[in-house]
């Protein structure tokens, strides 16, 4: 059986492929087009060594918080780090583990095992590069502030929650991922605190703190990783290290392995990697952001995100875990100099360079000092400033910072992403109804021009210019003319008190229609013909006459009842009641 395609249906595939065809090169690709010489290898490589200092233990600290060995955050700063520099579209983006993943990471390696992580994380990679290709990065960078504030708050709650363990050295077993049962557990186990371990932690607080006001060029988490195990090791202070934890750590990565992927996973596995991927999509484009801010450079969305997808595949495969593109060491990237995605490279190098030749020096790292680097981060996520001011903004905005917040802190990331993304969507629907005017105009009606306050004085298409019979009633919408105002087109005949012979529906101020509001019209001209009145359309622009094409409108109404102006469907109004009167006569 052969199956024929639509020529509008093919027409679509030919310019969305066509498009796939015209993404941006990567901006490794550009910033080696546009000339590279040896000032900007000096500079990238002093940014790149500086920044995989700085990543060194932040790649650690995520992993351990994630539930996973402090070697899978390594593997994934280098095979991501290395792939997001080389096919993003930013030329300063520094991609790696973050704290953005430690929430869904840490609950599906615990429901799922490491191996469904892998799953989640290959199906997310692709599904960025999806987004990527069909040109979602755009809208990716509108979900709403209070959507991404109140998740990234809950994220810091619960990443400081899961850190009291360690950075009070109290002996636990396994947490339950509910912050308010970890701190149940933990107030119960209040004797069980470990001075040593208590102390060092809250020195490496401090040091992080006054080392980022008199010595900003010294990376803090290094500095303070570096202490902490010199301190141990000259006192021989008995407190936990990621030897004692962990064991060894592999000085290489490891041979890649492609996961075997069952149908139940896909299903089972899917919400979390959706979640991976808008969180990945946004936390990405965000730092991108921030970087264009700070160099005046402009990057392809679109492209960043097809270079996130491919690094999450390769993290996956080489036995890593999500990644993203990092803030505060993209950051510290563009203030040390760093002039193109090679320093990216570079800083991915150096972390494998670090694991080879140090690592019997990296797992004398204590926990304590991790756990404190993360209590840091954790504050710096929370934006209490950021916080407090969308709390005083519009009670909507305030109620889905919140909703989200409470729900991320306190449920689950995954359904917080959902209902946030929905809520937000929801009061946007509400907001474009507010906006969208429908209204009786005609007499000695004064209209106002859509969203300019100007009186019909100052617009010669006004309808208080003409002369309105009394048998024709006219309504303007002045708006976007879709599903949340096409209710309010259903029963305005029913407001009418006698109704009329002609009834004009002006849309000269309609940017966009969708199907249910064309199904509004349908209903509308159905109710117009039961009533004997005659419905025109005036004002119907290029695009909104090819939407009501493509739904075959104008021959349900006829052709002659759609107009491209006032005038003519006055004209049309006067042909009908000349032969209405003739009718009658």
């Amino acid at each position: 059986m052969s199956i024929q395609l639509k020529e509008e249906t093919t027409g679509y595939l030919a310019r969305t492929l066509g498009g796939l065809r015209s993404l941006p090169l990567p901006a490794s690709v550009e910033a080696l087009r546009d000339g590279y010489g040896r000032r900007d290898l000096g500079a990238d490589l002093v940014a790149g060594l500086t920044v995989g200092v700085v990543a060194l233990p932040l790649a650690m600290a995520f992993a351990i918080a994630s539930g996973v060995g402090p070697e899978r955050g390594l593997f994934t700063a280098i095979v991501a780090g290395f792939l997001i520099s080389a096919l993003g579209g930013s030329r300063y983006q520094i991609g790696g583990p973050t704290g953005a993943f430690v929430v869904v990471v840490y609950a599906i390696v615990r429901q799922h095992g490491y191996e469904g992580l892998v799953v989640a994380t290959f199906m997310a990679g692709f599904m960025m590069i999806l987004m990527g290709l069909f040109r979602f990065g755009a809208a990716i960078k509108f979900i709403p502030y209070p959507v991404t504030t109140g998740i990234t708050a809950g994220i810091a709650v619960i990443i400081f929650s899961a850190q009291i363990k360690d950075f009070l050295g109290m002996p636990l077993g396994p947490l339950p991922p509910e912050v308010h049962h970890q701190w149940g557990i933990y107030l119960t186990s209040l004797h069980t605190i470990d001075p040593w371990t208590a102390a060092l932690s809250i020195l490496s607080v401090i040091g992080l703190l006054v080392s980022r006001r008199i010595y900003p060029a010294i990376p803090g988490p290094l500095l303070i990783v570096g202490f902490g195990g010199l301190v141990v090791w000259l006192f021989d202070i008995p407190v936990q290290t990621i030897e004692t934890r962990f064991g060894e750590i592999p000085k290489t990565l490891p041979s890649p392995s492609i996961p075997s992927v069952t149908l139940e996973q896909i299903q089972t596995l899917l919400p979390s990697a959706v979640t991976i991927a808008l969180l990945g999509g946004i936390e990405s484009l965000m730092s991108a952001v921030v970087a264009d801010g700070m160099t005046g450079r402009t990057h392809h969305s679109n492209r960043e995100l097809v270079g996130q997808g491919v690094a999450n595949i390769f993290s996956a495969l080489f036995g890593g875990i999500p990644a993203t593109g990092a803030i505060a060491r993209t950051v510290t990237n563009i203030r040390v100099g760093g002039r193109t995605p090679l320093s990216g490279m570079i800083h991915a190098v150096a972390l494998a360079l670090f694991m080879f030749f140090l690592a019997p020096l990296i797992v004398k790292i204590p926990l304590a000092s991790l756990a404190a680097i993360l209590v840091v981060v954790a504050w710096n996520m929370a934006e209490l400033k950021h916080f407090k001011a969308i709390l005083s903004a519009p009670r909507d905005d305030a109620m889905v910072l919140v909703l989200t917040f409470l729900l991320t802190a306190l449920v689950d990331l995954t359904l917080a992403v959902q209902v946030g993304v929905v809520l937000a969507s929801l009061l946007f629907v509400r907001r474009m109804m507010e906006v969208t005017e429908f209204s009786a105009v005609g007499g000695d009606y004064m209209e106002l021009l859509a969203g300019e306050g100007r009186a019909a004085s100052f617009d010669p298409d006004a309808t208080s210019l003409r002369t309105i019979p009394d048998q024709v009633q006219v309504y303007e919408i002045n708006g976007p003319f879709f599903f949340g105002v096409a209710d309010r087109l259903k029963h305005t005949l029913l407001s009418i008190g006698a109704r009329p012979v002609c009834f004009i529906l002006r849309l000269r101020h309609v940017p966009m229609i969708d199907a249910t509001a064309i199904h509004a019209l349908d209903e509308l001209r159905e109710a117009c013909a039961m009533s004997g009145t005659t419905l025109i359309l005036s004002g119907v622009r290029e695009k909104l006459l090819h939407a009501l094409d493509r739904a075959g409108f104008p021959e349900r109404i006829g052709p002659e009842n759609v107009t491209p102006h006032i005038d003519l469907a006055l004209e049309r109004a006067a042909e009908v009641l000349r032969e209405r009167e003739r009718t009658e006569g």
